[in-house]
């Protein structure tokens, strides 16, 4: 701690004196409302003009938080989402009584392929290079389809615009081992413009221990790879084609004899046109392999035991009848192949899937903004799903209101319909190819209030979840012993309300508080399941100041989750699992304090003091943080085209 306070005071006092003018105040943007949005309704908007609630991350706020994967994202900016570890500390993630499957991630708006316990694999989403974050919360499956039943996170990457750009950054940390390194090149000549993103992270395995020292858990250390490329080629003026690539590796410490494995390749071409004044066409080709496999160390072999590959192909387009209304028209076709150690003697499983939208934006009034769509998708495994939506906006002055009902659905997946996977030898859970899919009727309503430095936003939703897609135990199954299978069950209505308060002041001074409330309505007298948190809130403020030659922002973030009392299925004995048992999730707060001082414009130093509070929960549970207490992070980037070009310009006066 010592050494870190002078290390500190050092750099605090290098920055001072690198600060030689005063400059102006940063104007302060209209909260972010200009900004350009397409996750909501596929067609560009700006965020003050779409009738979808739509909440975006940009990349300052990124910075500020010091992310190295969308999940240190998440858990900072928005209440209601949680992580946590599932079997053999697998990533979980809930988000207000739906599981990750019922969450759409997309990168560039494409899919991922690949899932660990019903999430997607949250280590590739790294935060090299991203534009922004938009998250798009209720049914979205009129213009997404299966999955989109909660909500749509999309991560939008920068395209390349400078001549030539090359980034930088370590950032160490204080517990056992944590490191990250990470360089962006970026290249931009002619028609041309190129970007290519590597970051190599790093944490040895360590053990936790709970506020007595009478409880500790072993956490798995690990070491990853995320690559990415993004070419974009101006084939004429309002034609572009952009190719993607990207390859993923991560390893993981789960013994001393064995590593876990996970790989993915992915790649895709896509053109983008401005047909005419009114046309505009998007088509895209996208191709994603994950695999997973064990590492023998002794021996060396390293055994594939799971599979995904997904090829999709979309296309949209949208014509401009007038200011005042937009068509939008697209459709999608996927092909899904599963090879898992999940299913029986290594059989692999595949679907095709298709799938037509279309889409209305109508302003008229001045005053409204009404989107109206329909989905029509088929499955080869199971039949066709149809999805409506409709969304209006009212603006009066400084007030909006927005109001929205959409369908949305997740499809079994294939794992959901052919497992046959032996629990450690306690019992086997089974598929069922009879599955239908999980369908949820989402309503909600909205107040928006913007004045000068200041935006207040109220939402609220109503899901109405049918057919819910859970694991059921049945006693006829395993020869007369028993075993759980995939069934359809009734399904809750689930309620929520989100608040999110913005202030941003000229001098400098930022804050923002958003806060969620989550309450699970079940039916004919059912237990309450759903673990997740009736009330959530995050927090952050900073302050940024600026010389000529120096910039200080200081952030102080942080998040609260309440208690949450639920029912887990537990067995009345002899291995029979029929029967549920009350438990408890236990509430904390944690914060953390980063200090970002930037030299010339090309060099940032970041000190970051993480779980300020030292916090550590009175046991562990799977939903726990897993924390060794107080750490200390720090970390340093150069922007070297920058530094080139500022020396250039200082040698050619």
């Amino acid at each position: 701690m010592k050494r870190l306070t002078i290390t500190l005071l050092c750099l605090f006092a290098a920055g001072v004196a690198a600060a030689q003018e005063l400059d102006t105040v940063i104007p302060v943007s209209k909260m972010f409302l200009d900004m350009i949005t397409i996750t909501g309704t596929r067609t560009p908007k700006t965020l003050d003009n779409t009738p979808v609630v739509t909440r975006i991350i940009t990349a300052e706020d990124i910075q500020k938080i010091d992310a190295t994967t969308i999940k240190d994202v998440l858990v900072e900016e928005i209440p209601g989402i949680e992580f946590s570890y599932s079997m053999n500390q697998q990533v979980s993630m809930r988000m207000q009584g739906l599981g990750g499957m019922s969450v759409l991630f997309l990168v560039d708006g494409e899919r991922m392929a690949g899932e660990t316990l019903d999430n997607i694999d949250f280590q590739r989403l790294d935060m090299e290079n991203i534009e922004r974050i938009e998250i798009v919360k209720g049914a979205a499956s009129a213009l997404y389809g299966s999955n989109s039943v909660g909500a749509v996170v999309n991560i939008i990457t920068k395209n390349q615009k400078e001549p030539w750009t090359l980034r930088l950054g370590s950032r160490l940390g204080s517990a056992y081992g944590e490191q990250r390194h990470c360089g962006t090149f970026g290249l931009h000549r002619g028609r041309f413009a190129n970007s290519l993103d590597v970051q190599n992270s790093s944490q040895q395995s360590y053990r936790v221990y709970d506020k007595d020292h009478s409880d500790s858990t072993l956490v798995y250390g690990a070491h990853q790879w995320n690559l990415k490329d993004k070419l974009v080629f101006q084939i004429a003026d309002g034609h572009q084609l952009i190719g993607r690539a990207g390859y993923y590796f991560h390893e993981r410490n789960t013994s001393d004899y064995q590593r876990d494995r996970a790989r993915d390749f992915s790649g895709g071409l896509r053109y983008v046109g401005t047909l005419s004044e009114n046309d505009n066409l998007d088509v895209a080709y996208n191709g994603d392999r994950y695999d997973k496999s064990d590492y023998y160390t002794a021996t060396g072999y390293d055994i594939l035991d799971y599979k995904n590959m997904q090829h999709s192909l979309r296309a949209l387009y949208n014509h401009t009848f007038s200011d005042y209304l937009t068509l939008t028209a697209g459709g999608d076709a996927m092909y899904d192949y599963l090879m898992t150690y999940q299913f029986a003697d290594g059989e692999s499983h595949d679907q095709y899937t298709a799938d037509l939208f279309v889409q209305a934006d109508w302003s008229f009034a001045n005053h409204w903004n009404i989107v109206a769509g329909l989905r029509e998708d088929y499955f080869s495994r199971y039949g066709w799903e149809l999805s409506p939506k409709v969304a209006a906006m009212y603006k009066l002055n400084d007030v909006k209101l927005r109001g929205s009902y959409s369908k949305g659905f997740r499809a079994p997946t294939l794992k959901e319909m052919y497992m046959d996977f032996n629990m450690a030898n306690v019992f086997n859970i089974y598929g069922n190819e009879n599955l239908k899919s999980e369908n949820t009727n989402s309503f909600s309503l909205s107040a928006e209030y913007v004045k000068n430095y200041y935006c207040f936003t109220l939402t609220g939703f109503y899901n109405i979840l049918d057919d819910e897609i859970t694991t059921i135990w049945d006693p006829t199954l395993g020869n007369g012993r028993g075993g759980m299978k995939y069934m359809n069950v009734e399904g809750t209505d689930l309620a929520s309300l989100d608040a999110t308060l913005m202030a941003r002041y000229p001098c400098g001074i930022n804050a923002k508080v958003s806060y969620a409330f989550f309450h699970e309505f079940t039916r004919n007298g059912a237990p309450n399941t759903s673990d997740s948190r009736p009330h959530t809130l995050t927090a952050q403020v900073d302050y940024l100041k600026a010389w000529r030659n120096y910039q200080l922002n200081v952030v102080l973030g942080g998040r609260f989750l309440s208690r949450a009392t639920f029912y887990t299925i537990a067995s009345s004995g002899e291995g029979v699992y029929d029967t549920y048992e009350q438990t408890t999730s236990q509430g904390y707060t944690m914060w953390k304090l980063s200090l970002i001082q930037k030299f010339y414009d090309a060099i940032t130093l970041t000190l970051t003091v993480d779980n300020l509070f030292d916090y550590r929960p009175d046991h562990y549970q799977y939903n726990s943080p897993f924390t060794v207490g107080r750490t200390y992070k720090v970390g340093a980037s150069v922007d070297v085209d920058k530094l080139v070009n500022r020396i250039r310009k200082k040698n050619s006066k």
